[in-house]
């Protein structure tokens, strides 16, 4: 299974991910192994000259992830598989890219554009601007989690408790 994206309004952010059986429960119930996120890290746009793969990398003293939502996704116990410097791509011609970031480009290169985790690429002779938006591949790994049949016969998915540590 494979998550594309998701949006967690604000009055939830503290929510942890591994507490919502409804992000694993289509999962687990199907049978799957893994669950596969191409997660968009929330501070990558702090440092849009870096490349995705080094961004991903980069580690607290703890050892987890630099990045808060990738962190999230370690804590809930993804591992990172790898950068995705491509996830996404946004082109227009040079004029729109103007009028979207409010930016003027005088030459063909690389721009910062606010909010963005990578620069804009601005090539004035084909009259095209390119955004390519990048990802980590996060693996959850299922075989922790269970589903029990209560006496109401409803399901309840939810960690493993009986496996040592």
């Amino acid at each position: 299974m494979n998550l594309e994206s998701i949006v967690v309004p604000p009055r939830h952010r503290l929510v942890r991910i591994a507490d919502e059986p409804a992000l694993w429960r289509p999962a687990v119930e199907a049978g799957l192994k893994a669950l596969i996120a191409c997660v968009r890290p929330t501070e990558k746009a702090r440092y849009p000259l870096l490349p995705i793969e080094t961004y991903a990398a980069w580690r607290r003293a703890d050892g987890l992830p630099f990045d808060p939502w990738l962190r999230v996704h370690a804590r809930a116990g993804a591992r990172i598989v790898r950068g995705s410097p491509r996830s996404m791509t946004i082109a227009g011609s040079v004029g729109e890219w103007q009028e979207w970031t409010g930016l003027t480009f005088p030459i063909s290169g690389p721009y910062v554009v606010e909010g963005a985790l990578s620069p804009v690429e601005i090539d004035l002779a084909t009259d095209c601007g390119a955004y390519y938006d990048p990802n980590v591949w996060m693996v959850h790994d299922l075989s922790r989690w269970h589903i029990e049949r209560s006496s109401n016969s409803a399901r309840q998915v939810g960690p493993e408790t009986s496996h040592a540590h």
